[in-house]
């Protein structure tokens, strides 16, 4: 059985935080979210990294945090094109919008050829969650009765921000952790010690407990998920070009949920005790910072995770 590979998204360019926010510094040495999360990798056993990443940023990328990271993990790279779709579908007039993360772990498709993970490059996860998945998916292989993927799972009141709302899956697992579906709300706000969506721009909100699980899109999948991916590409480009052809994306939870409902996949959601930080805002920041400091005062992380 190959050894699980870690695939990192960073093909975003942080609209909303303004900058490229996957290169910001938030520890001394110039240390970014993406290297303590390659650094919790590897000590859970992760020895390849896959940055997947757009030309456009490709310089900067390799000179801010590749060639730093590189000198403890090995570093791949995949590149998100936009016009990188199936036969016989072209990008639509106006279309500047990457294609979502579904898109994106795809790029990588021609890398992997065995057990992978998936993350976001602007979230901090905690070393617990690197722990579980790697252990997962070198203990697990897909069955001939499905797929057998893996899910980290966080308490939502651990994953939202002070500054704006958030993107999150909400769960629904059995009595086994085995997930039983993920719905994508892209408007999370924190309300109190819990929270609340809307899908109506605001006009109404629904509220959702603190203890509600959620997806931070850090998933477990066998290299079959790449040719499930890719076959169910074209259904869902088609609901695009109908409904949003300039911004509509095909998100990981979309492909997952599929599989799930159609009996393809079976998900074993893996709970993580650890808070999540994230610069989804540039508020975000100096909490960030302030956290990543206490947790390396307290031992947790080295002053200088690479050496240099």
């Amino acid at each position: 059985m190959s050894k699980p590979v870690l695939v990192v998204l960073a093909a975003g360019m942080g609209s909303r935080y303004g900058g490229l926010k996957q290169m910001d510094p938030v520890g001394g040495h110039g240390q970014s979210i993406i290297d303590y999360s390659i650094y919790d990798a590897r000590r859970a056993g992760f020895e390849t990294v896959i940055f997947v990443i757009k030309h456009e940023i490709e310089a900067d990328f390799k000179e801010l945090v590749g060639s730093r990271i590189s000198r403890g993990i090995r570093v791949e790279y995949a590149y998100q094109s936009l016009d990188d779709l199936p036969a016989g579908y072209q990008v639509p007039a106006g279309r500047k919008k990457p294609w979502g993360t579904t898109h994106a772990v795809l790029a990588a498709r021609d890398l992997i050829d065995g057990p992978f993970a998936v993350i976001n490059a602007d979230d901090y996860y905690g070393p617990e969650a690197y722990r579980i998945i790697f252990d997962y998916l070198s203990t697990h292989a897909d069955e001939p009765t499905g797929c057998r993927y893996a899910m980290a799972g966080y308490l939502l009141g651990n994953t939202v921000t002070e500054h704006g709302s958030v993107a999150r899956g909400v769960c629904q697992v059995d009595a086994d952790g085995v997930l039983e579906d993920v719905v994508e709300r892209t408007q999370i706000e924190k309300d109190g010690k819990d929270a609340r969506f809307t899908e109506d721009g605001g006009q109404t909100w629904t509220p959702l407990p603190g203890s509600t699980l959620v997806s931070m899109n850090f998933w477990g999948f066998q290299r079959s998920f790449m040719d499930e991916a890719q076959a169910r590409l074209p259904g869902f480009l088609d609901q695009i070009m109908a409904r949003n052809p300039e911004k509509g994306e095909v998100y990981l939870p979309l492909v997952v949920s599929q599989m799930i409902h159609e009996g393809r996949a079976q998900v074993k959601v893996l709970p993580s005790h650890d808070k999540w930080y994230g610069v989804t805002y540039r508020e975000d920041k100096p909490s960030v910072v302030a956290a990543l400091a206490e947790k390396t005062a307290r031992g947790e992380y080295p002053e200088n995770l690479w050496g240099v």
